[in-house]
């Protein structure tokens, strides 16, 4: 047993399969969700259609944190494994919900399936290629999810325009629940490589250093300066995600676009996400994770920007939106997932990027939150451009804060 992506090439692509799954679950609410709570059950209050995305981005943050204490306890396929079958009611709940509160509740089920899910293919991957690839391993475990997320999200456009917005759309999800289920079956535990690499690792834990969930999460909070800035820049990054994952579908529909338009630009923005994290999850290998990070920050103030100043025209703002957010968090997303991984020491590297994915992930809620707020005191607009200032701020910071780390 070795540790590097092309000995170990098979579980790796394994794991690539079942994240496309993970990432097609979650793609199913992308298009039709905010609009199946103000067409199919009536809702006025933008904050109310857009607490499905509160109830997911909570629960998916705390099972983040969750998954990186879970992992000193149980083994990193256990809770895949576990991810998935908590999984299984969700596209049934979607399809046949007899009120917004099911939509809620099946929510709580997929924060708890992505946080698990993701977390360990996540992890699995990074244990697999050790600290030179870290850039690359992350960049394809991400382009695979977020490329299912916009492909979902293009088919479920599809769907609800030939067939509405329900049951259609969101049975798809059964075949993503059982083709994950059945392939995490397959899929070989990882602790042997972590052990591994620990004993192959330059430099023992230091004396005073420890491991656990408490002292990592202070460390990677707010004690060293760089977790803290990737940190905060992952909550920004899905901040934006889910404020527009809320926003957009009203947005663009409220200026005459249809479904399959919608679908577009939802598909387009998660697929450019996806597809691009593989060139620079290596090129963050390459030239550092730092001008990645501040740069993609920057494109996805852009991206922002665009829609507001096109949206005249809207689908040519919506697609040059999505295109500008797409490339702009294909830059961001494996470089801070791997800057994270370059500062934690790998005795507690899991609870590490389990404390980064929590706050990364709590960003959905606080952009859904703070788009239903905002949109319901001064419209559509006014949240997209507290989206933009609250962006070009968060790269700010990450410059200001991220360094470089050697990697052995």
């Amino acid at each position: 047993m070795s540790l590097g992506l092309r000995e170990n090439r098979l579980q790796f692509t394994l794991l690539v399969v079942v994240n496309m799954a993970v990432g097609g679950l979650v793609g199913l609410e992308r298009t039709t969700v905010p609009l199946i709570g103000t067409d199919v059950f009536g809702l006025s209050s933008d904050l109310a259609v857009f607490s499905f995305i509160i109830a997911f981005g909570v629960t998916k943050a705390l099972t983040n944190l969750a998954a990186g204490a879970l992992t000193a306890r149980f083994r990193r396929r256990q809770l895949l494994l576990t991810g998935w079958l908590i999984g299984v009611p969700v596209p049934f709940m979607l399809a046949w919900a007899p009120s917004w509160g099911w939509i809620v509740a099946a929510n709580v089920l997929l924060g708890l399936n992505q946080g698990l899910a993701w977390s360990m293919t996540v992890n699995m991957k990074i244990d697999l290629v050790g600290p030179a690839r870290r850039g690359l391993a992350t960049g394809l475990n991400e382009a695979a999810g977020y490329t299912a997320v916009g492909a979902t999200a293009l088919l479920t456009g599809y769907l609800a325009t030939v067939y509405g917005l329900r049951p259609a759309p969101e049975l798809t999800g059964v075949v993503f629940v059982a083709a994950g289920l059945a392939l995490s079956l397959i899929v070989r535990d990882t602790a042997a490589h972590v052990a591994l690499e620990l004993a192959q690792h330059p430099k023992p834990l230091p004396d005073g250093e420890h491991p656990g969930l408490a002292s990592t999460f202070a460390r990677t909070s707010w004690r060293e300066r760089s977790l803290r800035g990737a940190s905060q820049a992952g909550l920004v990054n899905n901040l934006n995600d889910g404020l527009t994952w809320g926003v957009f579908p009203l947005l663009f529909t409220d200026h005459g676009l249809g479904l399959a338009a919608v679908g577009l630009i939802k598909g387009l923005y998660p697929i450019l996400w996806g597809i691009g994290q593989i060139p620079t999850g290596h090129l963050a290998d390459r030239v550092g994770r730092k001008p990645l990070i501040v740069s993609g920050m920057l494109v996805q103030t852009g991206g922002l920007v665009l829609a507001l100043v096109l949206l005249e025209r809207p689908l040519l703002a919506g697609v040059t939106s999505a295109v500008a957010l797409g490339l702009g968090t294909a830059m961001v997303y494996p470089a801070l997932i791997a800057s994270v991984s370059d500062h934690a020491h790998p005795a507690w590297r899991a609870n590490a990027l389990g404390t980064y994915r929590f706050w990364r992930d709590i960003g959905y809620a606080a952009g859904a939150l703070l788009a239903g707020l905002l949109a319901d005191a001064s419209g559509l607009e006014a949240t997209v451009i507290a989206a933009a200032v609250l962006t070009a701020g968060s790269g700010l910071l990450a410059a200001w804060w991220i360094t470089e780390h050697p990697r052995s």
